[in-house]
C-alpha cells in the first residue's frame, strides 16, 4: 500500500523523462533551424555545421560543469541560506534539474546539427 504522506508534487521518473525529451527536441529543433540559416547567410555547410555543433557542445559542457558544481557546493549553499539568512529559494535539486535541462538541450543540438548537416549537405 502506498504511503499517503508522499509529496504529490515530487517529480516522477516519467516527469523527468518528459522534461529531458522536450529539452532534447528543443536543442535538435534549434540546431535544425540554425544550420540552414547560417548556410543561407552565405557560409558553407561545413562552417555552419561546425559552428552550430560547437555552440551546442559548449552548452552541454557548461551544464556538466554546473551540475558538478551543484553537487559539490549545493548543501553548503542551502545551509548558508538556512542559517545566515540568504533570501533565495535556490536548492541543489533545482540547480541539478536546470543543468539536466541545459545538458539535454546541448546534446539535442549536437545531434540536430549532425542530422541537419546531412540533409542540407544532400540538398546543396
Amino acid at each position: 500500500m502506498a504511503s499517503d504522506s508522499a509529496d504529490e508534487s515530487s517529480p516522477t521518473l516519467r516527469d523527468y523523462a518528459m522534461l529531458i525529451g522536450r529539452a532534447l527536441a528543443l536543442g535538435a529543433v534549434l540546431a535544425g533551424v540554425a544550420v540552414p540559416l547560417v548556410v543561407l547567410s552565405g557560409e558553407s555547410v561545413r562552417f555552419a555545421s561546425e559552428k552550430v555543433f560547437a555552440v551546442a557542445a559548449l552548452v552541454f559542457g557548461f551544464s556538466i560543469l554546473g551540475w558538478s558544481g551543484s553537487v559539490f557546493a549545493g548543501r553548503g549553499i542551502e545551509n548558508f541560506q538556512r542559517y545566515i539568512g540568504g533570501r533565495s529559494d535556490w536548492s541543489e535539486a533545482d540547480s541539478r534539474r536546470a543543468m539536466m535541462v541545459l545538458g539535454s538541450v546541448g546534446a539535442g543540438g549536437m545531434v540536430g546539427a549532425s542530422l541537419t548537416t546531412a540533409v542540407v549537405g544532400a540538398v546543396v
